[in-house]
Formats: C-alpha cells, structure tokens, sequence
C-alpha cells in the first residue's frame, strides 16, 4: 500500500509510510489490545465460573514469579484443545478444553509459559511483527489471487483489452520490484529470521516456567499434546481445529512429520518440535520421577 502510493505520489509516499509506522503505537493500547483479542484472536471474557477457576491458578503462577497479575487480563477461547497464548502486552488467553481438562498444576505450568512471555516482552515483538508485516501479507495474497484468477479474467476480456491490461498491471509490477528490490528481499528473507526469534522464545518461556518450579508439569502438558498431535495425524485431522497458535503453546509446529514436512515448512515454524522443547527441559527435570 505504502510503496504504491510511494510510486504514484512521491510527495505523500513517505507520509503513507510514517502514519503506518505511528499505528504501531496502537499495539500499545489497551482498548486495542481487547480489539484484537476479542476480534482478531477470537476470544471472549470468561464467565463467572470460569473466572473462579482460572484466577487463583493465574494468582499462585504471578505470586511465586513475584509479578502483579492485575496488570493481565484473562480471556477465554472456545477451543476444543489444549492451549493458551499471550497477546499484545497484557492479554491471557487459555482455550476452554485446557480450563476444563487440565489439572490446576498443569494448567500453572501454562500460564507460567505464556507469562514468560510477557515477562520477556515476545507478546511485544510478536504483535509489531505481526502488525508491520501486515502489508506484505497482503501485497502477497493480492498476487496469488491474480495469479490464480488472472487467466481466467483475461480469457474472458477482448484479446486487445486483455493485452493492454496484461501490458499495464506487468509494467506496474516490474517497475515496483526494480524500484523498490529491497523491499521485496526484506519481505521474502524476513519471515525466517522472524519465526527463528518466535522459536527461541518459545524456549526461553519454557525455561522461565521451568525456573518457577513448574517443568515437570509443563512437560506432561507437551507429552500429552505430543500423543494427541499424533493422533490427530492418524485421523487425518488438524490438530489445530480452528484455533489461533499466535504466542501458544502450541503453535504451528507443535510435531515433525518426518518425511513430510519439508526443510522450507520447518524453517517458517513458529514453534519448535515437541522433541526439541523436551530435550531443553530435560536439565530442569533431574531427579524428578
């Protein structure tokens, strides 16, 4: 969007630029941050009861981390799985599955990971780069369509009409990319360097649950979800089922299929695999039976 209006008003273009810039103020706003998880993340307040079981759990985690939990809100996601996420700078989401069928002490170990991430500041930095990456998504998805519904616009136009268009949107194109090269490199590059930083900080808050005392409880949270992203498997069924992995525990690299995830799918992994992250918790597990 910037680098169109950049190309055809270069007086505005870099004003276009600065006000996206600015709105990346807004991550930290807090009624924008009840915006994007009400809308975005699609969750909900919890109900009464669930607020019963969900606040002193999240209580104890804060109280022996020695953080105020006040400053966190606690939502809701109508999930058939276990997981839960951390979202902008205050935001606790845990999906209705994990509040019902976790035990209390595993479900500390859950909100123990997702307030390493806050503490870390990975909700932060997960947000902006969600945010800021945001036009390239879109200037990709736009390109993909035309790619895919492209010829069949054309075979319906006139021969001349559709030559003409064909000129002009590839002339757009190829002006853009010589001009604006690095911006395009940035946009293909970026994503690998960006999921390696969501990868390491999904062990850095395993670690810090580790450090509270709650590894070996976090670890059969991952031994659990490991049984049932396998089964999912066999079932040929999504071992997502809908829900949104942003800063979960879960993530979209929760397994390896070997043999079919190819080198490219892991590189863009969110999430390390469920033998990875058990292999980094393993030094936090000693003597522990």
């Amino acid at each position: 969007m910037a680098l169109i209006a950049y190309a055809l008003l270069p007086t505005t273009g870099w004003v276009v630029v600065l006000c996206w810039i600015a709105t990346g103020l807004l991550a930290f706003h807090r009624p924008t941050e009840r915006v994007v998880a009400r809308h975005l993340l699609d969750l909900r307040y919890p109900t009464p009861r669930e607020r019963d079981r969900l606040e002193p759990v999240w209580r104890a985690v804060t109280a022996r981390a020695g953080v105020d939990g006040r400053a966190y809100e606690l939502w809701i996601q109508d999930c058939d799985n276990i997981n839960a996420l951390a979202a902008a700078g205050h935001i606790v989401g845990v999906t209705r599955f994990s509040l019902e069928h976790l035990s209390s002490d595993h479900l500390a170990a859950v909100l123990a990971h997702e307030l390493g991430h806050h503490v870390g500041g990975h909700a932060w930095t997960s947000l902006l780069g969600e945010w800021y990456s945001a036009p390239g998504r879109i200037g990709w998805a736009a390109l993909r369509w035309l790619a895919r519904h492209g010829p069949s616009i054309v075979r319906r136009l006139n021969n001349w009409v559709a030559l003409v268009l064909v000129l002009a949107v590839g002339s757009v194109l190829i002006a853009l990319a010589l001009s604006y090269w690095f911006v395009l490199l940035a946009l293909v590059v970026a994503p690998y360097p960006m999921a390696a930083l969501s990868r390491q900080a999904e062990l850095r808050a395993d670690r810090y649950a580790a450090a509270l005392g709650f590894g070996p409880m976090l670890a059969e949270v991952l031994h659990t979800m490991q049984r049932g992203n396998s089964d999912a498997q066999h079932r040929s069924v999504a071992a997502s089922s809908g829900c949104h992995g942003s800063r979960g525990i879960i993530g979209a690299a929760g397994n390896v299929q070997t043999g079919r995830l190819v080198l490219f799918d892991r590189l863009l992994a969110s999430h390390p695999d469920y033998h990875t992250r058990l292999h980094h918790l393993a030094p936090h597990l000693a003597g522990w039976r």
